[in-house]
């Protein structure tokens, strides 16, 4: 998972960016306005939330594979081998394969933002909506990495 944590810092930061074209955004047609802050504020909430997400669940999922380790009196070569499939599998290529689309759309949207001389408001709003689709998605991911890990410790 780090090299996806490592590419989901970078298009975080090239999300801020979006928010860099101008200070005082306006949706073509309407008051709205949007703020650069408004764009970090969103960006850093979602950092957060994925730093927080990371930090609460891999000590505990690292605690339980290690619990099936010796439950099962693995070696070391046969815990690397059968603990793979707890961690990567179909289901969790299809979360990392949605994670990494979630980025090149945030990754795109910064750009265009970055490069668009009056930038709209609903720029913003799928930015949000794209950032808490990320969360959701990590979140899943360790939801369903834990439960086949519960379900073959209480084998």
């Amino acid at each position: 998972m780090g090299g996806v944590n490592q590419r989901v810092a970078s298009v975080l930061v090239a999300a801020i960016v979006a928010g860099a074209g101008g200070i005082d955004l306006r949706a073509e047609g309407s008051e709205i306005t949007c703020k650069k802050e408004e764009f970090e504020a969103v960006v850093e909430a979602t950092a957060t939330s994925l730093r927080d997400l990371n930090a609460k669940n891999r000590p505990e999922f690292q605690e339980k594979l290690r619990q099936l380790k010796d439950k099962r009196k693995w070696s070391h070569d046969e815990f690397v081998a059968k603990a793979t499939p707890f961690v990567r599998d179909d289901k969790t290529t299809v979360y990392d394969k949605t994670t990494d689309e979630l980025l090149s759309a945030i990754s795109s949207m910064g750009q265009m933002g970055a490069e668009s001389e009056s930038p709209d408001c609903a720029v913003l709003l799928e930015l949000r909506a794209r950032m808490k689709a990320l969360v959701d998605t990590q979140t899943a991911k360790w939801s369903y990495m834990f439960g086949k890990l519960d379900a073959e410790l209480s084998k």
